[in-house]
């Protein structure tokens, strides 16, 4: 299934939260993007009916098998991402940044160099 890049934003930041929080709501999501309240309320809504997250009775969002797997795949590729460009001297600032935007378009093949260059690395420090 190929899903959005605000889909993907916001399947990670609903894992991102629920490390932090015992409950990932609504707004909480909105909170943590700086996002309208209707906004993500539109956007939980298109989540859940393509199965990527199940709402409970009061509100308290969990990722699905599918929506986990695609939450840790923009995880993994965020924070290797902005590790490895501010260990190539770029500021955490602009490094979390582009990493943001470079994960979501980034190739299979072309990540999995990165990865693996990161890999080789780290072994050599």
């Amino acid at each position: 299934m190929k899903i959005l890049e605000s889909a993907e934003n916001y399947l990670e930041t609903i894992l991102m939260l629920s490390h932090k929080l015992q409950h990932v709501r609504s707004v909480d999501i909105a909170t943590e993007l700086n996002y309208s309240k209707p906004s993500v309320s539109v956007a939980m809504k298109k989540l859940r009916e393509n199965g990527l997250i199940t709402v409970d009775g009061d509100g308290f969002i969990t990722l699905t098998e599918s929506g986990m797997e695609i939450a840790n795949k923009m995880y993994e590729r965020h924070s290797l991402l902005s590790d490895w460009l501010t260990y190539l001297g770029v500021s955490k600032e602009t490094a979390l940044e582009d990493a943001c935007r470079i994960e979501h378009v980034i190739s299979e093949e072309s990540f999995e160099r990165i990865r693996a260059h990161v890999t080789e690395m780290r072994e050599h420090l």
